[in-house]
Order: structure tokens, then C-alpha cells, then sequence
């Protein structure tokens, strides 16, 4: 079993965040699930937007960066969309990661936005849709290609449809059946970590 870091959407921490936090501790997870957004929750992605550019996106981000000063540093990192700054940041510079699992959204490993290149022993799983305008159309999936390509122990994932949050059970965005795929594949990956 092992110890995971979860990080939210832009939406905030939703019930539907939660309920896949819980399956994974059902199979023997502890999984952490930090609130960025001191519990305010928002009925649309442009509306979490806002607040997070309000405060900044590289001060959220170290919001959940300094969350993981007070954890073991063997974690696994996952996060929702924006989750993946603060997940992938944490895979790529914190010492002693397990493995990352990047949900709806990726980062480069080269060029201006990258943290560096990704760590040769930190497996990771990459989780899309593969007609999400945000995840396609912004480009995230060629970060995901990237990495796929470039990391040995990287997988990437694309499901047919068009919803950026499809593994959110609380919002309209949800698809059941990529959904209970995406759940298997990360039950598989933190089974043999």
C-alpha cells in the first residue's frame, strides 16, 4: 500500500474528488486530499479560474508544494487539471517520489514551462480525453506525448470523449465507463509501486 498526495481541480475539493480519494482508500490507500481553496467550492471551471488568478497561479501551486513538507517524502503525487502544477512539480523535484498520476492535464519536460526533465525512477500515468478542448486543444497533450515517449515507466491514457472532468462524479462532466477505467488503471499502477 502507498501513501498518495491528491490535489484537486479548479473547481475545489467536490464531492466527487473526494468519492475517488475514498476508492483508493478502500483498497488500502492513505490518500491525502488538501483543501487549496479553504473550502470554497465553484460551479464552473472559468469560475475557479477566477479565484485562482486572483491569488496567483504560482502561489497556489506552492500552496500545494508546501503541503507536502509535513508528509513522508516516499508519496505517490496525483492531481485534477490545475492539481497536476502542484503533483507534477512534487514528482519532478522532490527526492524520494513513488510515482505521479496526472489527471486532465500535463506539463513539458523541456522548453520554458517545465519543472526539468522527469526523474528515471518515478513511474507516472497520464489520464485524458481524447477530444478535451482544454486537454488537447491547449496542448497538454503534447506535454503527455512527450512524456511518454521520453520516460520509461510512463503511460498515457486517452478515453474517447470531449469532458475535461470526467472522472469527477459530482459534476455533469462525468463519464461512468472512463471513469471506472481511469479507476483501474491507477489501482494497477499503485498495486505495483
Amino acid at each position: 500500500m502507498v501513501e498518495v498526495l491528491l490535489f484537486h481541480h479548479a473547481q475545489g475539493l467536490t464531492p466527487g474528488i473526494n468519492a475517488f480519494a475514498d476508492e483508493l482508500r478502500q483498497a488500502g490507500h492513505t490518500v491525502h486530499t488538501p483543501d487549496l481553496f479553504d473550502g470554497r467550492t465553484f460551479r464552473s471551471i472559468p469560475e475557479g479560474l477566477a479565484y485562482i488568478e486572483a491569488i496567483g497561479f504560482d502561489e497556489m501551486r506552492e500552496r500545494g508544494v508546501r503541503i507536502a513538507d509535513d508528509l513522508p517524502n516516499d508519496l505517490v503525487y496525483a492531481g485534477f487539471s490545475f492539481g497536476v502544477l502542484p503533483a507534477q512539480k512534487l514528482a519532478q523535484t522532490r527526492p524520494g517520489a513513488r510515482g505521479a498520476l496526472l489527471f486532465h492535464s500535463c506539463l513539458p519536460i523541456s522548453g520554458a514551462w517545465a519543472f526539468g526533465p522527469w526523474p528515471d525512477d518515478v513511474p507516472v500515468q497520464i489520464h485524458g480525453m481524447d477530444n478535451d478542448p482544454i486537454f488537447v486543444g491547449e496542448g497538454d497533450i503534447d506535454a503527455a506525448r512527450e512524456i511518454a515517449e521520453k520516460v520509461e515507466d510512463a503511460a498515457l491514457f486517452l478515453y474517447p470523449g470531449d469532458q475535461h472532468y470526467f472522472a469527477d462524479s459530482s459534476l455533469p462532466s462525468y463519464d461512468a465507463d472512463a471513469a471506472a477505467l481511469l479507476t483501474l488503471r491507477v489501482l494497477q499502477f499503485l498495486s505495483r509501486i
